[in-house]
């Protein structure tokens, strides 16, 4: 596998081996060991999967105190991903990332803890994964507003469709300090 680091330090795109014949194709999508080796640690707990329709936008989103990893990939459709620093302390507080991820590439996306995510999707619809470090609690979800103009995110899409919580995300200026996960 071929791992490159975004421009965001610890957020990694991660190109697997794709094994292809007349019949179709085959990839590790998850292997402890390899993947630990290349920086992508912790022990996944939970994969969730959701399908989404052509400009839907999810996101931002974090988990704190209890904040979660995440190996993102998809598995049909394409999707633009992005990753937010929102570790308080971080030299790359409130800096974005993003990468064209899709069923055809094959990309993953590792979002280490302390990151906010999200992503939106380019094709007709796209079946996206995530594998998470730690369990989903409703009462620690946390998020950023996705049009954010101090973040500065070119999502490629001007009237996203958002659920009615996204709708009502603010900006990371206006998060409270003690719902920011720290820079460890």
């Amino acid at each position: 596998m071929l791992v490159n680091e975004s421009s965001l330090p610890g957020v990694l795109i991660i190109e697997p081996k794709v094994f292809g014949d007349s019949r179709g194709f085959f990839f590790e999508a998850w292997q402890a060991e390899r993947y630990c080796e290349q920086g992508v640690v912790g022990t996944f707990v939970q994969d969730n999967i959701s399908r989404s329709s052509r400009g839907v936008l999810r996101g931002l989103h974090y988990q704190w105190p209890r904040p979660q990893g995440k190996l993102v990939f998809v598995l049909e459709g394409e999707v633009l991903d992005v990753a937010v620093d929102v570790r308080l302390g971080s030299p790359n507080f409130g800096q974005a990332t993003s990468v064209v991820i899709s069923g055809d590439n094959k990309r993953q996306v590792w979002i280490p803890p302390g990151f906010a995510h999200g992503f939106a999707v380019k094709s007709e619809t796209a079946l996206f994964v995530y594998k998470c470090t730690d369990l989903y609690f409703p009462e620690y979800e946390r998020g950023v507003a996705w049009n954010d103009p101090a973040l500065a995110i070119d999502w490629s899409v001007t009237r996203p469709l958002l659920s009615a919580k996204d709708a009502r995300l603010t900006s990371l200026a206006d998060v409270p300090r003690e719902l920011l996960p720290k820079l460890s």
